[in-house]
């Protein structure tokens, strides 16, 4: 089996477990435990937050460690053990270490993973690669979510801690069986595979003074500021309408899983060709439009053109962020700290959102809230067209590239191959 097929499948097997839980929590809690909401979203605050604070240094580890295949192995134990546990636990501290448990498996395995990958393949697949990763990790969540749909009706809520057990201990032996050889840590990083020298790594500081860096970071930020809590803005305005809002949020969130699958793929095909400011761009103009669809569209099934453009955005970003970190930080030693770092600050966005659109519908009722989400991408579009991501050197071969393309070492049979078998 190739390399690139276990990539496929640790994406499959990871698709839905990087959050534990996630959405089953608060259900899970409520008929186990009837713990009531503001208990649920207290201690899912806490644990949002603890997963921040440990994104970059969790990046800056596989960096520093250069051993990705185990620490997927690790985070995906520890997500599984994090699991299980919820399902004794009743109190809010075991429920608490529990689910971050769970929380820091999940933040360990996109560095880790994105590691992998390019130890793999290298960077001028790297695009094209990323597409097909985040592709397999969407049809992970809709299996995940099928599986779960389909089992509770028999064995009741604690399917979800099976189907999401099983994942992790597949996601574990995928990782385990990708044969060690296909992995170089130099090409990684975008270091010459042709020589025993070992460049230093930059200083945090290249890192946090990388203006492109910061400026893409406020970008998402502000992104994931208007996208985050749109949904869940939009079931509560489709229950406010007395629409049946649970049946058709499952249905937005498998339309837009859906379609997140093809426009991975085409996103990873067109980063080399149409340049990855484009793609960036495409999904900062569409959160807009998905907004005012919601604003102004009432019936719930007209509503899912708006949930078909959550797709496309979310699925470009999937793949267009991990490539331009690895574009702006090359050679550096540093790709894994930057991308942990910059998840980090989008996630403040992110977790910012919810309180922000509920704040909005509060003042300017139901149309001028999702407005409002709209509006700080349109901030983050002004801000992707200042930024300059010609680091990639469009069509990847620029110096960074033709680093990565550097044949192995001469006379050592055992090098690893840029194509991975």
């Amino acid at each position: 089996m190739l390399a690139t097929h276990h990539l496929a499948l640790i994406n499959v097997f990871t698709g839905d477990i990087q959050g534990g839980l996630g959405p089953f929590l608060g259900t899970w809690l409520a008929e186990a435990a009837s713990w009531s909401p503001a208990r649920v979203g207290f201690v899912t605050t806490l644990v949002g937050i603890g997963s921040l604070l440990l994104s970059g240094p969790f990046g800056a580890l596989v960096d520093r460690l250069g051993r990705p295949r185990l620490l997927i192995a690790l985070a995906c134990g520890a997500i599984l053990c994090g699991t299980l546990l919820l399902l004794p636990a009743r109190g809010s501290v075991s429920v608490f270490t529990a689910q971050m448990l769970a929380a820091a498996g999940g933040t360990l395995l996109l560095p880790a993973v994105t590691a992998l990958t390019l130890g793999i393949v290298g960077k001028d697949r790297f695009p094209k690669q990323q597409g097909r990763n985040q592709a397999f990790n969407h049809l992970g969540i809709l299996i995940a979510a099928g599986g779960i749909s389909v089992g509770t009706g028999w064995f009741g809520p604690a399917i979800a801690f099976w189907v999401l057990g099983g994942m992790a201990v597949l996601a574990i032996v995928a990782t385990l069986t990708t044969p060690a050889r296909c992995y170089s840590e130099r090409r990684a990083v975008g270091w010459q595979e042709d020589t025993d020298d070992k460049p230093e790594r930059a200083g945090l500081r290249s890192i946090v003074a990388n203006r492109k860096l910061l400026v893409l970071a406020v970008a998402l930020a502000l992104f994931n500021l208007g996208n985050g809590g749109m949904l869940s803005l939009l079931g509560q305005k489709l229950v406010a309408t007395a629409a049946d809002a649970t049946s058709w949020t499952a249905r937005y969130v498998m339309v837009a899983q859906l379609v997140m699958i093809p426009v991975a793929l085409f996103a990873g095909s067109l980063a080399d060709r149409r340049g990855r400011r484009q793609l960036l761009l495409a999904a900062c103009a569409v959160l807009p439009v998905r907004a005012a669809l919601s604003a102004f569209i009432d019936d719930p099934l007209w509503l899912i053109s708006a949930e078909i453009l959550d797709g496309v955005a979310s699925g470009i970003i999937g793949v267009a962020v991990p490539v331009i970190v690895a574009d702006l930080t090359w050679g550096s030693g540093r790709t894994q700290t930057a991308l942990g770092s910059l998840n980090a600050i989008q996630g403040i966005g992110g977790a910012l959102s919810a309180w922000y659109g509920g704040l909005a519908q509060s003042v300017l009722s139901w149309t001028g809230a999702f407005l409002a989400l709209g509006t700080p991408a349109l901030v983050a579009l002004a801000l992707v067209l200042w930024l300059d991501t010609t680091a990639e050197s469009r069509g990847g071969k620029g110096k960074a590239a033709a680093d990565d393309a550097a044949p192995p070492k001469r006379g050592d049979a055992s090098a690893p191959r840029p194509h991975g078998a």
